[in-house]
């Protein structure tokens, strides 16, 4: 690979690193093709690129990218290396969750979520815990009609009047 080459490679994995706020690297090294080919499918289908990559390159490309710190993620490229990126915090880590039921692999190096560094593979459960963003809105939409269930739940137990109401709250406790 030229030099040439190399500047070119690591400029589109610091665009790549740049644009994304989930950055998973794992390590599938002692996969068969089929595992490897069921792995990558799996993250197509979630809308997960995938990518091998050489451990200086991505690290060039890494400091590169002023905004985010990746520093605490250098110790963790030795031997091969996957980079997993994706729009959705937990999407990764679920797609790992999944395929580790079958087998031990891939394994999970470390992960860059929203700012925030994972560092071993101990952090799977945590990283498929998080919530996405929609997930968080939902709660959020839910927590906010509850209330409001309660109230129209209780007007239409009290057959509609203020009367009905009151002595329905008094029955709940409210």
């Amino acid at each position: 690979m030229t030099r040439a080459d190399k500047n070119l490679l690591i400029e589109e994995l610091s665009q790549v690193l740049a644009e994304r706020n989930v950055v998973y690297l794992a390590d599938a090294s002692g996969m068969n093709s089929a595992q490897t080919s069921n792995f990558r499918r799996e993250c197509y289908s979630k809308g997960i690129t995938v990518r091998v990559v050489k451990n200086t390159l991505l690290r060039q490309a890494m400091e590169r990218i002023e905004d985010k710190d990746f520093s605490e993620l250098y110790e963790t490229l030795k031997g091969q290396t996957v980079l997993m990126t994706s729009e959705v915090g937990n999407l990764p880590a679920k797609v790992i969750k999944e395929l580790r039921k079958k087998s031990e692999l891939p394994k999970l190096k470390a992960a860059y979520v929203d700012s925030a560094c994972f560092i071993g593979d101990n952090q799977i459960d945590a990283l498929s815990s998080i919530k996405s963003k929609e997930e968080v809105i939902a709660d959020v939409v839910a927590l906010l009609q509850s209330p409001a269930k309660n109230v129209l739940g209780a007007l239409q137990s009290g057959g509609h009047t203020i009367s009905g109401l009151v002595k329905a709250l008094e029955e709940r406790g409210a």
